[in-house]
């Protein structure tokens, strides 16, 4: 099974810019999309027929949202994680498949000037503990934009950015401590070394082009899973958002 993560920081404006392109390269079994920011699923072309989707739009218009385009039909879908707080603005999709649970989340900004910081921080707190529910029964995939990069080899310039939105230490932290409690990093397991590796990159000051960005964008898995992970990596072909995907590929 080939998992892929994406921010496509609209799906509308991604589908002028190559998002059927993307989906033709990667050609993932099941693709999450976060930030979609529609309430309704666009049009599948024909030549990708074998797909549908799954979607969970927030309530205020234009704003965050997540859904998911599989070719791997589940067993059951559930809307967001019984929260009203979190859950009304759209901000997680899971999907049940015969060997794990796969969670599509697009995790909270704090900000700038970090508004929001606590209001992420309690996201990730209540994930955590809905996450902790499915994998007492088990296996489960986290996939999405976390909105922050774990260390400072996720990050073009860590010490600039120590105290913006994404880098602060209370998010760290608690990703630290999340993955300590028996989650994997797919990316960051298989690739423990390799710096410049980044998801996401500001369209300001040609960012890209000068490769400095952060790892936002995640494949996590519990650490049962962890036995089936083949390969993890970033699809660098994609210029449909600001982000492009992180891939997982899991022989189950």
């Amino acid at each position: 099974m080939k998992l892929a993560s994406w921010n496509v920081n609209g799906l509308r404006a991604a589908l002028k810019k190559g998002f059927w392109n993307t989906v033709s390269g990667l050609d993932p079994d099941v693709l999450g999309l976060q930030e979609v920011r529609s309430a309704e699923p666009p049009e599948i072309p024909e030549q990708f027929s074998a797909y549908r989707w799954y979607w969970h739009a927030g309530e205020r218009k234009g704003y965050a949202g997540v859904a998911v385009l599989t070719r791997a039909e589940p067993l059951s879908v559930t809307e967001g994680i019984g929260h009203d707080e979190f859950d009304e603005e759209g901000r997680v999709i899971t999907l049940e498949y015969p060997h794990y649970y796969l969670v599509n989340a697009y995790f909270p900004n704090a900000g700038r000037g970090l508004p929001r910081l606590g209001y992420k921080l309690a996201f990730n707190r209540a994930i955590e503990r809905y996450l902790k529910n499915l994998r007492a029964q088990k296996g489960v995939v986290l996939m999405g934009d976390l909105n922050v990069a774990h260390r400072e080899i996720d990050i073009a310039r860590p010490k600039q950015n120590v105290k913006n939105a994404g880098f602060t230490p209370e998010e760290r932290a608690w990703l630290d401590e999340f993955l300590k409690s028996g989650w994997v990093d797919t990316f960051r397991y298989l690739h423990p070394d390799e710096a410049g590796a980044y998801t996401w990159w500001s369209y300001r000051f040609n960012a890209r082009a000068k490769n400095i960005g952060w790892r936002l964008d995640y494949v996590i898995i519990s650490k049962d899973l962890l036995p089936h992970l083949q390969d993890a990596y970033i699809y660098y072909d994609s210029r449909a958002s600001d982000h492009v995907p992180a891939v997982a590929l899991l022989d189950v």
